[in-house]
């Protein structure tokens, strides 16, 4: 063995042998879950730090970078989340744990922007609470993969006025473009809101930094935010996302859109009759319909 071949085998020893010193000081942890998860943590994080040959530089930036993430954090804006976002880890932590089952909807992002204690609004409510934008009327029912209704549902709703903005984004604590109403015995559900456009996430801060070191936009794809739970039912996070919008073809900045959520909003002139006889005066609308199917909590 050559002598740099030897110098190259004595450093990769120099790093197997850490590597599997700071594992082996987890073998005490009581829980065999969080042992798990640390000891596996440990070894991919070493392996992606040997991988790139991590600069001190390098990592002092990661860690200045998630300083700065939470020193932005506060009750109204998680910078965390948008960086799992933007790092597909939110999406693939749903994919992992809301498993193809029969037809039942396909979960996507939470997002940082739901709000415990929505209004209740009611079947035939009004989401949008002042919320500047085209009005539009959801409706659709809630189901089982057997095809049986699911009565009394608590469907939450939430989304972004036509500015791009969440009511917890303004500064004069309004409550707007959220509620939750119940699925009636059959199955139904419907409400107003407003139509969906497209918006960025936040990026003013450092999430917004690295997607432009990335070159990548933080646009997001027109969407409307559902939560759906029931007894005896997986919960379900979920977006209803705008067939025709151009932000489908050029990407979703957090990797949300999932073809099976893409659905059809109907544009109506002004004038047109509502389906629950609201007079919106000169104002054109939108329709559109969701149909939910929820899968059992066991499959």
């Amino acid at each position: 063995m050559t002598a740099s071949a030897d110098q190259e085998a004595r450093q990769q020893r120099i790093e197997e042998l850490l590597t599997a010193e700071v594992v082996a000081s987890f073998a005490r942890t009581p829980d065999p879950r969080l042992k798990q998860l640390l000891e596996s943590l440990t070894r991919h994080l070493h392996a992606f730090i040997r991988d790139v040959r991590l600069t001190e530089e390098e990592w002092t930036r990661a860690i200045e970078f998630l300083t700065a993430a939470g020193h932005i954090t506060d009750d109204r804006r998680q910078e965390f989340i948008l960086l799992s976002d933007v790092l597909g880890a939110s999406m693939q932590t749903i994919a992992v744990n809301n498993e193809v089952h029969l037809d039942a909807t396909e979960a996507t992002v939470f997002g940082p922007f739901f709000v415990e204690q929505s209004p209740l609004v009611g079947n035939g409510g009004d989401i949008a609470a002042g919320a500047p934008g085209t009005p539009c009327w959801v409706e659709g029912t809630v189901r089982d993969t057997g095809g049986n209704p699911v009565g009394g549902a608590r469907i939450e709703v939430w989304e972004a006025d036509e500015d791009g903005f969440y009511d917890v984004q303004y500064t004069d604590d309004r409550v707007s473009g959220r509620g939750h109403l119940f699925s009636e015995p059959d199955g139904t559900f419907a409400f107003w809101g407003v139509t969906p456009t497209p918006y960025p996430i936040p990026h003013d801060g450092p999430v917004g930094a690295l997607l432009d070191a990335a070159h990548r936009s933080p646009m997001r794809a027109a969407h409307l935010h559902f939560m759906v739970s029931a007894d005896n039912y997986r919960t379900l996070v979920t977006h209803v996302f705008v067939e025709g919008d151009p932000q489908l073809e050029i990407g979703d900045s957090v990797f949300g859109v999932k073809e099976s959520l893409v659905k059809r909003f109907t544009g109506q002139p002004a004038g047109a009759p509502t389906p629950d006889g609201r007079a919106l005066g000169d104002k054109p609308w939108a329709r559109a319909r969701f149909d939910i199917v929820l899968a059992l909590r066991s499959a």
